[in-house]
Formats: C-alpha cells, sequence, structure tokens
C-alpha cells in the first residue's frame, strides 16, 4: 500500500485534489491511501521525517510559508526516494523543480485527466515493466503507446484514439513515424493500426476491429503488407 501526502496552503484545492485522487485510485483499483495533507510546511517536514511516504504532491508556492522548492530541498535530505509531483500555478518555476528529482508537475487549475495520467505514469514507474510514451505537442501531453488503439489523420490534425478518450494534435504521420513502436503499422492512407490492440479483422469488408470494439479500415493500397504483417505477428491466419 502507497502512501501519499498532500501539501497545498489553500483548503479547497487541497480538498479537491484529495477527491479527485481518490476517485482515479478507485477507478485503477490501485493500492494506496491518503495518509496526510497541511498547507503547513513544518508539519510537512515532520510528518515526512517520522513517517514513511512514497507520494507527495507539494504546491511551488505555499504563501507564508517556505517555497515549496525550499521545503523540497529540506526533504531530499530525510527521504530521497519518494515521488515528488509538484502542483503550480507558476509554470517559470517548473525547469528548477526538476533539480529536486521531480516525478511530475501539474499545472493548476488541475484537471482530472491530467492527475490521472500522471497516476497512471507514476503507478507504471513504480510496479510495471517499462512502457514507451509518445509526446504529441508542445504542451507536454504524453500518452501511452501501448494504449493506443489506432492514429487517425483528419485533415491537418493527427488524432490518437485510446479506450479512454481521443488526443489530437496537427501534426503529420511522417513526423511520428520514427517515434512509434515497430507494432503500429499503416493500413490506409488515413490510418495506423496498433496492431497489439487488434482483436479482429474482416479481410472481405477490410474492417479493423479493436479490443474497445472502436474500427478503421484497411485502403486496398496498404491491404496486402497489413495482411503479411499480421501473420508475421501471429495473430492472424
Amino acid at each position: 500500500m502507497l502512501k501519499i501526502v498532500l501539501c497545498d496552503d489553500n483548503s479547497n484545492i487541497l480538498e479537491k485534489l484529495e477527491k479527485m485522487l481518490e476517485k482515479i485510485l478507485t477507478k485503477h483499483n490501485y493500492e494506496a491511501s491518503i495518509v496526510f495533507k497541511s498547507g503547513n510546511s513544518k508539519e510537512i517536514l515532520n510528518y515526512v521525517a517520522n513517517n514513511r511516504v512514497d507520494i507527495l504532491f507539494l504546491d511551488i508556492n505555499l504563501g507564508v510559508n517556505k517555497s515549496g522548492l525550499k521545503l523540497a530541498e529540506e526533504i531530499r535530505k530525510i527521504n530521497k526516494n519518494l515521488y515528488i509531483i509538484f502542483t503550480t500555478g507558476h509554470l517559470e518555476y517548473v525547469m528548477v523543480a526538476y533539480k529536486y528529482k521531480t516525478f511530475d508537475y501539474l499545472a493548476k487549475p488541475i484537471t482530472f485527466d491530467r492527475l490521472e495520467e500522471t497516476i497512471v505514469r507514476l503507478f507504471d514507474d513504480i510496479y510495471g515493466e517499462p512502457k514507451r510514451y509518445l509526446k504529441i505537442d508542445n504542451k507536454n501531453t504524453v500518452i501511452d503507446a501501448s494504449s493506443i488503439q489506432y492514429i487517425k489523420r483528419d485533415g491537418m490534425k493527427l488524432v490518437f484514439h485510446t479506450a479512454n478518450k481521443d488526443y489530437d494534435t496537427y501534426s503529420s504521420f511522417n513526423k511520428f513515424q520514427e517515434k512509434l513502436p515497430k507494432d503500429y503499422i499503416r493500413c490506409h492512407k488515413s490510418y495506423v493500426a496498433n496492431i497489439s490492440q487488434i482483436k479482429d479483422v474482416e479481410p472481405v469488408s477490410s474492417i479493423i476491429t479493436f479490443k474497445d470494439n472502436s474500427c478503421c479500415e484497411i485502403g486496398p493500397k496498404y491491404k496486402n503488407e497489413f495482411m503479411e504483417v499480421l501473420k508475421s505477428y501471429g495473430n492472424f491466419e
């Protein structure tokens, strides 16, 4: 059971963060609990010094208290291994924050989706096999490559479809070609399929069905090569 501590001098933000975290932990069935929360830097430092803490959400700007950065420096002298996730409304501090072995930072106001993305990556880092993440834009949006069902070209955008949501960015297939794992195969002029997420292929109608029951087409130009690749992966005969 992982132990989580929250630090923010705004009680409303602290309460909202706690509720979102509890919802995410329950949704993913993660074995973790929030064991302490405070907006007082002395209380946080004392708790970390005398208790096991695995994950710390730390506000960079603690108002009348010492800064979150200074607190992180002192905490690192006590515990070199806990995961620190900074929360901040001041993005100019982000690069400085990384010197304290920061796992991630969350810009305020914190959204549920952004928080969930960070928590999933954190638990993958602690317990899971090494995963490959794709950075899809200049906003530091990252996606677990194995979760993508397919990538669709939609005009000037690329849409990354996962079972939970779609992510889009202005880009092209050419830009991402070298970044994609080898099990991503072009199956249509407008689609790249993740072979590991395919549930079924209907050769006659040229339709691919993915594990989340979404579908995409196989283009005539790509069909023969695509089917050969599927056979080589042992997915279909």
